[in-house]
């Protein structure tokens, strides 16, 4: 599946929910934890529950934020969500305990109901503790497919200073990145939350994309187009991977095991990243 950008909508606002599908986001996260009051969390989980029944979503991978372990709520929130069937559920704040927790119900409600589609899990981590044991939190379920890092929480868990800048995360990101990438998840950035800064967020995502993550959240839909174009591969960048696997089949079908070309010595780590590129230049339909 195709996933470059998230965008978050509050669970609450039917107008938003009716234009969820045609908004350009390769992920939408219905949210009815932070953005949801606590007297409208009963009416967000029923919007929600009926937005899944009832619209076509088409390519749009449909995600809900259900409320923490540690708040009122989560349990009602599958108990309604999971048996329509969303793509996954996001778990904030999560940590291993939390995450075997949610597993044990969701399987619950999925034997109870006799469910023939397992539902996917994304977590969220966003304390200096998600963070520390994010290795153990990976290792507990197979259902995790991606990891979201929460900037916003984890500087107030730390009583630090959120900056544009953002060099108060990078070890955060750094973890984060490194640990999904050891356990074959998405690592998936924080939003920027400036949603009229279309130069920073460029910047942003370019900074988390070197850092290894391939997929940015977001706040509002102008931010879309920007974080597509920066996780998109370039016209160089597909030319150049098609040269490289041209260039392997050749030296296959010579028996040859090893190719240069330009000088260039070429590994296989190199040929991985090339595959990799025309894969994905063949998702954004940038390739046929």
């Amino acid at each position: 599946m195709l996933r470059r950008s998230a965008l978050f909508m509050p669970g609450n606002n039917p107008a938003m929910l009716l234009s969820a599908p045609i908004l350009g986001s390769d992920c939408i996260i219905f949210d009815l934890e932070d953005s949801v009051s606590l007297n409208q969390k009963d009416s967000a989980r029923l919007l929600v529950k009926h937005a899944i029944e009832t619209l076509d979503f088409g390519s749009v991978e449909v995600v809900v934020r259900i409320n923490p372990v540690s708040s009122q709520g989560w349990k009602q929130d599958l108990r309604e969500i999971v048996p329509v069937y969303p793509d996954a559920i996001m778990i904030p704040k999560a940590c291993k305990e939390d995450v075997e927790e949610i597993e044990r119900f969701i399987l619950e409600i999925e034997e109870e109901k006799q469910l023939t589609k397992k539902v996917k899990l994304m977590i969220i981590v966003e304390t200096a503790y998600g963070i520390e044991t994010i290795v153990e939190t990976l290792r507990c379920s197979r259902r995790i497919e991606c990891v979201l890092l929460g900037a916003e929480d984890l500087t107030t868990d730390l009583g630090i200073k959120r900056t544009k800048e953002g060099y108060e995360i990078d070890y955060a990101r750094a973890k984060v990145a490194m640990a999904a990438r050891a356990f074959s998840v998405q690592a998936m950035d924080t939003p920027f939350t400036d949603v009229e800064d279309t130069e920073g967020l460029v910047k942003d995502t370019l900074h988390a994309k070197s850092l290894g993550f391939s997929a940015k959240a977001c706040i509002h839909p102008n931010q879309i187009d920007a974080i597509h174009a920066v996780f998109d591969p370039t016209q160089s960048e597909i030319d150049s991977a098609i040269e490289i696997l041209e260039e392997r089949d050749r030296a296959l079908s010579s028996g040859l095991g090893v190719f240069s070309i330009h000088g260039k010595m070429i590994d296989l780590p190199v040929i991985q990243r090339a595959q990799n590129i025309v894969d994905l230049a063949r998702k954004t339909g940038k390739l046929k």
